[in-house]
């Protein structure tokens, strides 16, 4: 799907807002709320805040859904991957298993750029942390990306060993063996290794699609 249809879609579910006030955020909340800021000139000229809030467990169906404010005030809500339209572009939001994979303003001309946390939340912490101990940060990034790859590579043959034995599934291609065998404490290790890199990457919106939706995330 080109990127124009999928932003067109995502525009259609917009709904809009109701005018309520933008709460602040509070520190029992790390885990299931995020907030982004942007300060852009509106159509009058005047400086505005975009804000979007975004509660990460969902509702009560699961479907995680954005709310944009400007200047506090709730201009529209829509399910994620959202496109909201703001002056001069719009602002993008998609969600990963792990938090936010996007929350961008993208300009009329396709040039993109990613909305500031708010201080308050993890993400906001996170990014505190790569300004003010760069070094570290780095570290913390370069760690993430390596447990991602070993559990891909440690991972994938014992789930196609698992695939094909699967008896339609064996009787129409044959089975596969997994060279790698590994013991059921070391394979829960690999899922917690997996799912507290691809948090952390998720606190930076990152994404890649093989490293933090291959084996432990499904598609939207």
């Amino acid at each position: 799907m080109s990127a124009n249809r999928k932003r067109r879609r995502a525009e259609r579910r917009v709904k809009p807002g109701d005018g309520h006030q933008l709460k602040p955020f509070r520190w029992w909340q790390l885990l299931s709320r995020t907030l982004f800021h942007a300060r852009m000139r509106g159509e009058t000229g005047a400086v505005e805040t975009w804000s979007v809030d975004v509660a990460l467990w969902g509702d009560s169906d699961g479907d995680v859904a954005a709310k944009l404010y400007r200047d506090g005030v709730n201009q529209a809500v829509s399910k994620l991957p959202a496109a909201f339209p703001v002056p001069g572009g719009a602002i993008e939001v998609a969600a990963s298993g792990y938090g936010l994979r996007r929350c961008h303003f993208v300009d009329e001309a396709g040039n993109a750029r990613q909305l500031t946390p708010d201080p308050a939340t993890a993400e906001g912490r996170r990014l505190r942390l790569h300004r003010t101990r760069p070094g570290l940060s780095r570290t913390i990034g370069a760690l993430s990306v390596l447990v991602l790859l070993v559990a891909l590579v440690l991972g994938v043959p014992q789930l196609i060993e698992q695939l094909t034995s699967i008896p339609p599934i064996a009787e129409r291609i044959g089975t596969f063996e997994s060279p790698l065998l590994l013991p059921a404490w070391a394979n829960v290790a690999l899922v917690v290794g997996a799912l507290v890199a691809s948090s952390e990457r998720a606190l930076r919106l990152r994404y890649h699609w093989l490293l933090d939706g291959g084996l432990f995330e499904g598609e939207e």
